[in-house]
């Protein structure tokens, strides 16, 4: 098992890199669900944190009250592929509502992109009520080339 700060790296790169991932949650009774979702991941050097620009409604809402977990799993065609397996968590404070929205909108693409640009009505800045951030706090990482998968090499795993 590796500590977090061998991992991170890789897997932030890998996870910017291919930039979709699936994102699944877990529904009232007990069944999978996926959606295809863009978060932006920072590494700070101790912390790994996800941000998801998003819509607080449906399914998404309901599913992380019954159950506040996600699994954030990105593939290539060159087989890569890494998951952060994780906490999810409504964040709410108009400072990091704010924050979020200028990451998107300050990254280059393909990661990033003008939020207000993408035709959600009603999303016209980070304070709008229809624009809304979900927090991920990974507790397992997983990263696994497509080189190392064609050798039989191990992934690499982090696990909190």
């Amino acid at each position: 098992m590796l500590a977090l700060s061998e991992i991170a790296p890789a897997f932030v790169e890998m996870a910017h890199r291919i930039v979709w991932c699936t994102v699944s949650t877990v529904d009232g009774a007990n069944r999978p669900r996926s959606r295809v979702l863009h978060p932006f991941w920072e590494w700070d050097g101790e912390r790994l944190t996800g941000w998801i620009a998003t819509m607080q409604t449906g399914p998404k809402k309901a599913h992380l009250e019954h159950s506040p977990f996600t699994a954030c799993n990105y593939w290539a065609q060159s087989h890569d592929t890494c998951l952060a397996e994780c906490r999810a968590s409504w964040e709410q404070d108009p400072a990091v509502k704010e924050r979020v929205w200028n990451l998107f909108a300050d990254a280059p693409e393909p990661l990033g992109y003008d939020p207000g640009g993408i035709g959600v009505p009603g999303w016209d800045g980070p304070s709008s009520p229809a624009f809304s951030v979900l927090r991920l706090d990974p507790w397992r990482v997983r990263v696994l080339t497509g080189e190392q998968l064609a050798t039989g090499e191990p992934a690499a795993v982090w696990r909190a």
